[in-house]
């Protein structure tokens, strides 16, 4: 998709699209992939911006509520940071109301974070048609 023929409005609307967004990530799960939020927000037809980045990370939110609900594995931890392959700071914000008092960063979140993608990873795989 070409950002530049899409309206702001289009893109916002892609952005919090959750079925869109969900689809996204269960291929992601399916390779066997994490994406980084550049290449999410690339795959939505727009470049990489901290607001445009934060608007996905309320849109990741609402997948994980979903996915909770249905007693599907969360999908956020598949997005993370080009630099250190970790999710970003609202992903552990979460995790910490949740009980997780660990590093963001470092061995423990790394394990963490490779033991929740493998979970996703083989729950959708099982799934892959």
């Amino acid at each position: 998709m070409d950002a530049r023929s899409t309206s702001d409005e289009e893109l916002a609307a892609r952005i919090a699209d959750v079925a869109l967004v969900r689809s996204l990530l269960v291929a992601a799960a399916k390779r066997g992939e994490s994406v980084s939020y550049s290449q999410a927000l690339n795959e939505l037809g727009t470049r990489f911006t901290r607001p445009k980045m934060r608007a996905l990370c309320k849109t990741l939110g609402r997948i994980d509520e979903l996915a909770e609900a249905a007693g599907e594995p969360e999908l956020a931890v598949l997005v993370v940071r080009e630099g250190d392959g970790l999710p970003g700071q609202g992903w552990w914000v979460g995790r910490s109301a949740l009980g997780y008092d660990g590093s963001w960063s470092g061995r423990d979140a790394e394990k963490l974070v490779r033991t929740l993608q493998r979970k996703a990873f083989r729950y959708w795989k099982k799934r892959a048609s």
